[in-house]
């Protein structure tokens, strides 16, 4: 790795009397005021505030996010409000907010947009889904977490063209962002001799740069991130990844300071947990009957302060550290086990709770994929702390807890989807068990433990926690592989970042990129289906076809889900059908069937009928998702959706099956808008005023970029979107939801159909009814009763049939002319051909046996087939005889012990297989 120490040589710690020091313990290079052989920094030390708190007052958590945001903001910085904790609101490549600098990346951080304020501050809630197997263990390290910032974004001096950036200069940097974090621990009273910085620099998502730890008193309180770097192959400088970086233009001042830990350091607490959830933990405490003496809280207490060294990410071995902190307090590992376990999980619960009041109230819903997954997860994880721990109150009530300390106006959803939740769980419990018994039966005759990607199979497919897998696995006598860090390997499974969606490589990239960009003048007329153009440039396919640019177009480009306009583009000598429309950049391309001449004059002619039935069904799309909204409840968000000229249809993100009566609710409360004739009008306002006036639901069809955005208005839904749009919502004609459906756990699809496409759809059901009718020859509104009549006389008859049959099988089993008896050791064999289908053999094979008889019978209804049954307690091998007899009439089969089946194609072999059914049973037998 390239040496940095130039990069935190600051004027400020010369001036201030900060030395560069090495840390005696993990060789970590770090600056103080005071001389010190560690860095401070667990395990190199101890907490030190606990009992002795590091401030000069005991803040709460809302008290100190006030005085940290009050600080900034006397000092020139903007207080921005937070954003949610579900990142993939405004961004494509995260799911969850893991920094308060995931605010402002992509778009903020190249330069590409301006920041909301510069320089800025914000209390910004946090989710890391790879903390989750150190919370509670730790003392401080909680998944769910406010992480209090400041910002500056800069720009170099010396770019070229200074305008390619959205911001200039520079606001501040390295000395003033130190300076702030020390002058912040002077006002609340902290000992600034026991603060150190250590070096560590950062890397992350393709930029890296030098950063300080902020230590005080053994806890990290504060990182110093300065992003100045970016990857670059051919870079000077090596990072501690392995990969080279260059300079950046824009320079970023990326700060966090945790507010939880804040807090806890101002209280000296035990743990951060007190600090943070300290009503719930009592409560907690209580309904489980956890119990502590003045011996046993003293014990707690003083493990506490050695908590740190419990940290996955960092021990070598988790059980030696717990060992060596049992030493130290003085019991056993088993006696601090016992005591810690139950305050571990009750720490964990509450921390868990917050994290969900925070994922389902800024309204993730629980599914199988993304940050669905994630939730349900931590969801799970909690429902099994709280089995385990003995609390009786209700999940949901638990959250609602959390939800109700931070505010949150959806409560009633949120315990619903808990409820609704927990109620999945019980029911996948119950199938995965039988999952985990089979594998401990598998890896018992393996001899081996259950491996780790198993576990993580078993949790993925069925929700079943490690603890439950080791519980089973035991009755087997068999092992189970459980990491410490196991549920970070499977948050990390299922991404706490995510690859951006890689698009296909553009054609002619390098020729595309000369041309100017195209004019588009379906935003100015979304009406207008006439144009006139010059050609700029044709391209040769191989597929006889030829891609278009021109300098204008009306034709809309494919994208956000809605198909591309079709309609011709002319000239004197030629009329070429445009099949396609695609946009590279700003520059759109037409696919057309004829080569219209590079530099012609050509007019264009939008297929007018396809454009209205698509400007119909997008407007639609947006009604239908507000109106969904209204009726299901406002955490309704897109998860995709596919505009068309005949039906359209919207994936939508909901816990449960959608009703019949929401379907007509919905669509009832959909046409209403479309009755009202309200306008649709569209805007371009600056991106940041957009989001702070309408909040990250602009985003439901797609994250564009770009300083102004353009936003599509329909009576009080807002939505950013590019697509063509009727001019008031009357020009929709109807809409009509034509069904619905889960596509996969947690998204509903709902389809419809707009305009002459909802009449002729409803037509077509009409059509469909009125045949029935016709089949069943009564009137179409009597349709239903007819047919559930109809389906219940049908099951009538069917049952009535089975009964039959078990009563001739029991007759049959009675003995007649084609009935053998022949003795098996001291068990009869009943040796009969019965003619009729497998599950007549069936019925009758149980019925010789009810009576303790072995079954074997034959049949010749479709070559030759056997069952064979075996009583309880008759060592006889039923799939062992089935063998024997299907190899005679030229097929196979076998089975469990006690019932078998098979067969073959040569029926007229059959009797003679019948005729040796006693020999092959005696054999079997004697074997």
């Amino acid at each position: 790795m390239s040496d940095l120490s130039d990069a935190y040589q600051l004027d400020y710690f010369e001036e201030s009397g900060f030395t560069r020091q090495e840390c005696s313990e993990c060789g970590d290079m770090f600056w103080s005021r005071a001389d010190r052989d560690t860095c401070g920094e667990p395990p190199c030390a101890e907490y030190g505030f606990i009992d002795n708190p590091g401030f000069d007052e005991a803040f709460s958590l809302s008290e100190m996010r006030e005085a940290f945001l009050s600080f900034f903001e006397e000092r020139g910085h903007t207080r921005i409000d937070p954003y949610p904790v579900a990142a993939n609101r405004w961004r494509d490549d995260v799911l969850l907010t893991q920094a308060s600098i995931y605010d402002f990346q992509p778009l903020v951080t190249s330069g590409t947009t301006p920041p909301p304020a510069n320089p800025l501050c914000i209390s910004q809630p946090c989710i890391r889904m790879q903390d989750i197997d150190n919370v509670g263990k730790t003392g401080r390290h909680t998944m769910a977490f406010e992480m209090m910032a400041h910002h500056a974004f800069n720009a170099r001096e010396h770019i070229e063209d200074p305008e390619e950036y959205a911001y200039e200069g520079e606001v501040y940097w390295k000395e003033e962002t130190v300076a702030y974090c020390v002058e912040l621990f002077e006002e609340l009273g902290a000992d600034v001799d026991e603060l150190t910085l250590i070096e560590d620099p950062w890397v992350g998502g393709g930029n890296a740069g030098p950063a300080f730890e902020v230590i005080y008193e053994g806890a990290e309180l504060a990182t110093l991130v300065f992003m100045s770097l970016e990857q670059d192959p051919d870079g000077d400088i090596e990072m501690k990844d392995g990969n080279r970086y260059s300079e950046m233009d824009t320079y970023v001042v990326d700060t966090g300071y945790g507010l939880e830990r804040w807090t806890w350091v101002s209280q000296g607490t035990p743990t951060v947990y007190e600090a943070v959830y300290p009503d719930m933990i009592e409560f907690l405490k209580d309904n489980a009957g956890v119990e502590l003496s003045d011996e046993e809280e003293a014990i707690v207490h003083n493990a506490a302060k050695l908590a740190g060294r419990m940290d996955i990410d960092e021990a070598e071995d988790i059980e030696a550290e717990r060992d060596t902190i049992a030493e130290h307090v003085g019991v056993s590992i088993d006696e601090l086990l016992e005591l810690m376990a139950p305050l571990e999980d009750i720490y964990a619960i509450a921390d868990h709770c917050r994290t969900l009041a925070y994922m389902l109230g800024d309204g993730i819903v629980p599914s199988n994929v993304g940050t669905g997954y994630l939730a349900r997860m931590v969801l799970r994880r909690t429902k099994r702390l709280v089995d385990n721990v003995g609390v009786d109150a209700p999940l949901d009530e638990l959250v609602d807890m959390q939800a109700d300390r931070l505010d949150y106006e959806n409560r009633d959803t949120i315990r619903d989807i808990v409820r609704t939740e927990v109620e999945k769980y019980r029911e996948t419990l119950d199938r995965g068990g039988r999952r985990v018994r089979q594998l401990a039966d598998e890896y018992a005759e393996k001899g081996e433990p259950i491996p780790v990607g198993e576990l993580v199979e078993l949790y993925d497919s069925h929700g079943i926690q490690p603890d439950m897998v080791e519980e089973i696995a035991a009755e087997k006598d068999v092992g189970v592989d459980v990491p410490d860090d196991f549920y970070s390997v499977v948050a990390e499974r299922h991404g706490g970042e995510t690859d951006a969606d890689e698009t296909e490589g553009v054609p002619y990239a390098d020729r595309l990129a000369e041309l100017p960009d195209t004019d588009q003048l379906y935003y100015e007329d979304q009406q207008r289906t006439e144009f006139e153009a010059v050609v700029l440039e044709v391209f040769d396919r191989d597929d006889e076809r030829f891609d278009v640019v021109l300098d204008q177009t009306m034709f809309y480009p494919e994208g956000g889900g809605q198909p591309a306009d079709h309609g011709t583009l002319s000239t004197d000598d030629v009329t070429a059908e445009v099949e396609d429309v695609q946009r590279y950049d700003d520059v759109i391309v037409h696919t057309v069937d004829a080569d219209p001449g590079k530099g012609e004059f050509v007019r264009g002619q939008v297929d007018a009928t396809r454009r209205k039935r698509l400007m119909q069904h997008h407007t639609a799309t947006h009604i239908v998702v507000h109106s969904a909204r209204q009726v299901l409840g406002d955490h309704i968000r897109q998860a995709g959706a596919q505009k068309g000229v005949d039906s359209s249809r919207i994936d939508v993100r909901h816990y449960e099956s959608v009703t019949r009566d929401q379907v007509k609710e919905i669509e009832s409360v959909a046409n209403d808008l479309v009755q009202d004739n309200v306008p649709v009008t569209q805007e371009w306002p600056d991106r940041n005023e957009a989001e702070k006036k309408h909040g990250f639901d602009l985003y439901q069809g797609g994250i564009p970029a770009g300083e102004q955005i353009r936003l599509i208005q329909v009576a009080e839904d807002i939505q950013a979107c590019g697509g063509t749009h009727v001019a008031r919502t009357g020009d929709i004609g109807t809409i009509k939801l034509l069904g619905t459906e889960r596509i996969q756990d947690g998204v509903i699809r709902l389809t419809f159909a707009a305009g002459d496409a909802a009449i002729e759809a409803t037509q077509r059901t009409e059509d469909a009814l009125y045949e029935a009718a016709e089949v069943l020859d009564v009137a179409p509104e009597a349709v239903p009763e007819t047919a559930e009549r109809f389906f219940d006389e049908w099951k009538a008859r069917g049952k009535e049939i089975e009964d039959l049959k078990e009563q001739l099988a029991e007759a049959r089993a009675a003995g007649g002319a084609d009935t053998e008896e022949v003795d098996v050791g001291d068990t009869t064999a009943v040796v009969q051909r019965i003619d009729a289908d497998m599950d007549e053999l069936r019925a009758q094979a149980n019925a010789i046996v009810e009576q303790g008889d072995i079954a074997v019978l034959g049949s010749g209804r479709d070559g030759a087939q056997f069952v064979v049954a075996v009583p309880d307690g008759v060592d006889v091998d039923a799939g062992a005889v089935v063998g024997e007899l299907a190899g005679r009439v030229g097929g196979g089969g076998g089975g469990p012990s006690d019932f078998a089946q098979g067969g073959g194609p040569d029926g007229d072999a059959l009797d003679d297989a019948l005729d040796d059914a006693g020999e092959i049973l005696r054999s079997i037998a004697n074997a």
